[in-house]
Parts: C-alpha cells; structure tokens; sequence
C-alpha cells in the first residue's frame, strides 16, 4: 500500500508524459484532427510559462541591484559578468563550427523528406539582422539594448532592454535609500506572488510534454524524425561535451561541483529538452539559484 501511496516526482512523471506522449503518437499516426484536440494544451502550459518569465526577471534583477548598493559594486559585477558570457558565448560558437565540420550532421539528407515548417518568422529576423543602421552591428545592438519605450519593450518581450531598465531602475532604488524601501517591499511581494504562479503552473508540466511530444510524432511519424537523428545525436554531443569541458571547468575554478548543479535543476533541464523551449524553465532555474 505504501507503494501507490508514494508521490511521484515531477521528472518522473515527465518522462512518463514522454514516454506516453510517443506511444501515444505512434498509435494515431496520420490523424492530424486528433493532434488539432492535443496541441493545445502545450500551447496552453508554454504560454502560461512566458507569461511570468518577464516578471520573474525584472522583478529579481531591480530588487538584487538595489540590494547591492554602491554603484561601484554593481559594475564591478557588471563588468565581468558581460566578459563571462562574451568569452563562453564565443567558445559556444567555435565548438558548435567545430563539431558541424568534424562530424556534418545534415550530409546526405534528403531536403525534400524532411518535415515541412513555416519558416517566416525567422527569414524576417535574418533580414532584419542584415540591415545596420550605424554601419557596424555592435553598436546597432547597444544601442537597441536602451528601450525608447519600457512598457513597449515589455509588451514585444525584448529581455535586453528590460534586464538593462531593470538594472538602471534597480541602481536608482539603491541610489534613493530609505524612500524606495515600498518600492522594494513591492517587489519582494511580487516576486513571491510569481513564485507561488511557478509552482501551481510546473504540476502542468507532464500534460505540457505529452501534448508537444504527441501532437510531433502524430503530425510527421517516427519514420520523418528518423533522418535526423544523426543531427540530434551530434547536437547533444556538443551540449554535453559543452556543459562537462567548459561549464565543469568554469564551475571547479568557481570551487562548485558541476553534477550538483545538474542534480539540483534535473527536473528542469528535462524539461526544457521536452518542450524544447529554455524560456520554459527560466523562472523556476532563477528562483532555485537564488535558493
């Protein structure tokens, strides 16, 4: 009896969401009706995730800056911070040209087989990436880091210009001292609202996966996904070597172990993989680091 009385972790019940959402997919394969039913319920739980993702960050960097204090502090950790993701962003890159060249993922595949997709979206943000408006695209993209706009920033879910609001806003709450101590309190209190959304939208998590996973396998087949599983194979590949060679080594000179940092976010990380989406995790990945 103490056996059904045992919850199931969050994780577990994921990868049976998975498991079943293949299963599942595989028996009603061509039955792209059925999957018109599905969808929308990881439509429905990856919404509701977003959602609370700008919240989670303005609220949580505002309040950290002001808690710092001093200016100087502040871009001092500044500083570095930017240097960090510049030299892992630019190793990230060079591995992943490496791994594309060393082992070609996509020779041999047959364009014309390969699941169709609507690709609009992302031959408008190429286009867009292609045009400079001060001849030089770094500088394009400090200067569109500064919103003319917060609330439209906020509106378009542009996370540059709000993280740089919110640290700007955050540095004058530590500039006005005592005054902005409501400012604060309602930060604080918003944050702990977000956190409790968090966790009320995670117990979704299993119903999110099944549904992705699902409606996938029912809309292109096993057989359409096979193709790539050499692409997917090398992708994870890189990942893993990525997190365990530069991450584990960043990680040991920072004196933390890199397997409990993947212990403590498992849960996540699984999930993120299910949903393909990191946004989906980000809040919950926040609010544990903090921890």
């Amino acid at each position: 009896m103490a056996l059904f009385k045992r919850k199931i972790s969050l994780p577990m019940q994921v990868v049976i969401a998975l498991v079943l959402g293949v299963v599942v997919g595989l028996l009603l394969y061509g039955q792209e009706n059925v999957a018109n039913y599905i969808k929308p319920f990881g439509d429905v739980f990856l919404n509701l995730i977003k959602m609370i993702v700008i919240p989670v960050v303005f609220c949580s960097l505002a309040l950290s800056i002001s808690n710092v204090g001093e200016s100087k502090t502040v871009g001092r950790y500044g500083w570095k911070t930017i240097l960090y993701f510049e030299i892992i962003t630019t190793i990230a890159i060079g591995l992943g040209i490496i791994f594309g060249n060393l082992f070609k993922p996509g020779a041999g595949l047959d364009p014309t087989k390969l699941p169709k997709g609507d690709i609009s979206k992302y031959q408008s943000t190429a286009h867009a990436a292609e045009q400079s408006t001060y001849g030089n695209h770094f500088i394009d993209t400090i200067v569109h880091i500064i919103p003319t706009n917060f609330f439209e920033a906020l509106n378009k879910g542009e996370l540059l210009p709000i993280i740089f609001f919110a640290v700007f806003f955050g540095l004058g709450l530590a500039a006005v001292g005592k005054k902005a101590e409501p400012v604060k309190e309602f930060l604080s209190g918003s944050l702990e609202a977000v956190f409790w959304m968090i966790n009320k939208i995670l117990k979704l998590a299993p119903l999110g996966v099944f549904a992705f996973i699902c409606t996938t396998i029912i809309t292109f087949g096993a057989s359409a996904l096979l193709p790539l599983l050499k692409l997917v194979l090398v992708v994870v590949f890189a990942m893993v070597f990525f997190v365990f060679a530069i991450l584990g080594l960043v990680a040991w000179m920072c004196g933390i172990n890199i397997m409990n940092i993947i212990r403590i976010l498992k849960s996540e990380l699984l999930l993120a993989f299910s949903t393909s989406s990191s946004e989906a995790v980000l809040p919950v990945m926040m609010k544990k680091m903090e921890n």
